[in-house]
């Protein structure tokens, strides 16, 4: 066991990197480079930047954070084994915000079959209108989609399942998976995935199982060319792969999170996805 104690000159060098915008991963490293042990370093990581994320919510007069859905990365393994026998790889793993990129979440024979259950039912895709509670056609999302009900199928339920034991999250608080189709050109601009409190619509929404607090998209094909999901505000662009997903979270309706993302534009050929939101509770 590590005799190393976590000084208050460390912990203020820890709070003068996150103040200049270091990512934690890369402080932990530095700290790691510089002979302190991991577990030590860790600790005195988490402890001073939750007090400084704390703070720095209050100033900004952030909502408060809510728990959120999250793999278990903790010892950072390179294979998730789900319950199911399915085996994901971890591709990528970001904190600030948090994205999880996972290869072989789905199996090939699961993306065709969910695109042929889906394609008789599709319809030109809505989004949220905020003033309403309702949904409408928007310019912004170009793709046509349709949703199916939690448990609908066999293999549905197969994929819900799935997703809630990787995120240990309640299958119940989640919304039913909805599939788009986008074709060439079709795109879906950068937007968020929560609901902004301060739109009138918004109460309305939120009575159904609170507040959107996770994301997961899985790519049903592969396009030619274009159609990542993009995160602008720390510019990444994840490329669509078939049975790939990208999982993010965001504990607060605020764009403090930066989960801003978006759908690019298709340049070639076509695209399919499987997105399922969840929510704090229970949704119905």
């Amino acid at each position: 066991m590590s005799t190393q104690t976590a000084t208050p000159e460390l912990r203020l060098w820890i709070l003068e990197q996150a103040q200049a915008g270091h990512a934690p991963d890369a402080v932990l490293q530095a700290m790691k480079q510089s002979g302190w042990d991991e577990d030590v370093a860790l600790a005195a990581l988490e402890q001073t930047l939750e007090g400084f994320l704390a703070e720095h919510a209050r100033l900004q007069e952030l909502p408060p954070a809510v728990p959120v859905p999250e793999p278990d990365l903790a010892q950072s393994p390179s294979e998730l084994h789900l319950p199911d026998g399915q085996v994901a790889r971890v591709v990528v793993s970001m904190r600030e915000p948090r994205v999880v990129v996972l290869a072989d979440f789905l199996s090939d024979e699961e993306c065709d079959a969910l695109r042929q259950l889906a394609a008789p039912r599709l319809a030109r895709s809505e989004t949220v209108d905020n003033s309403t509670g309702g949904s409408e056609v928007n310019e912004a999302r170009t793709s046509a989609g349709m949703f199916f009900g939690r448990g609908e199928t066999a293999l549905i339920e197969r994929i819900e399942q799935r997703i809630a034991a990787l995120l240990r999250w309640p299958v119940e608080n989640g919304e039913g998976l909805q599939v788009l189709h986008y074709r060439p050109g079709a795109e879906y601009k950068p937007h968020y995935d929560y609901f902004d409190p301060a739109q009138p619509g918004s109460a309305t929404i939120l009575k159904r199982g609170g507040q959107r607090v996770g994301t997961v998209v899985m790519y049903l094909n592969t396009p030619e060319a274009g159609g990542g999901t993009t995160f602008p505000d720390v510019r990444l662009e994840v490329a669509p792969v078939k049975g790939h997903a990208v999982f993010f979270s965001y504990d607060r309706a605020h764009p403090d999170t930066r989960s801003l993302h978006g759908g690019a534009p298709v340049i070639a050929g076509e695209k399919w996805v499987a997105t399922k939101w969840l929510r704090e509770r229970r949704f119905d």
